[in-house]
């Protein structure tokens, strides 16, 4: 199942669970999309290459198997450098922020009308 189709949009940027927090090597511990994108805009290029290098990428890992932002997560393996990752990160967010929270489906509007 493609995690990006879920329409729970604000379930992103949503605390992740204490067990499943990002431990950066600076010292920061991340919880969600927000504190990952204020980690990145000013975090060291010696930081960020801890993270992402050509043998891993703990933001990649972090975001889409945690957070489950499968569209994130595929921009930030394009990022090659801290501001390139905090670019795609705060894009995200505004989209994220944007969106209804909740959309509303066939069912559940059939079942609206059908109380009327």
């Amino acid at each position: 199942m493609a995690t990006s189709a879920i329409t729970d949009t604000k379930g992103y940027l949503a605390d992740v669970p204490e067990e499943y927090v990002f431990w950066c090597c600076d010292g920061r511990i991340l919880k969600n999309l927000r504190e990952l994108c204020d980690a990145l805009s000013a975090m060291s290029e010696d930081t960020f290459a801890y993270h992402v290098n050509a043998a891993k990428n703990d933001f990649y890992n972090w975001v889409k198997d945690i957070i489950k932002d499968d569209v994130l997560a595929g921009n930030l393996l394009k990022a090659a450098n801290a501001r390139d990752a905090f670019r795609v990160v705060t894009e995200r967010i505004t989209s994220l922020s944007s969106k209804p929270a909740r959309t509303t489906t066939k069912k559940t509007a059939r079942r609206k009308t059908a109380r009327r």
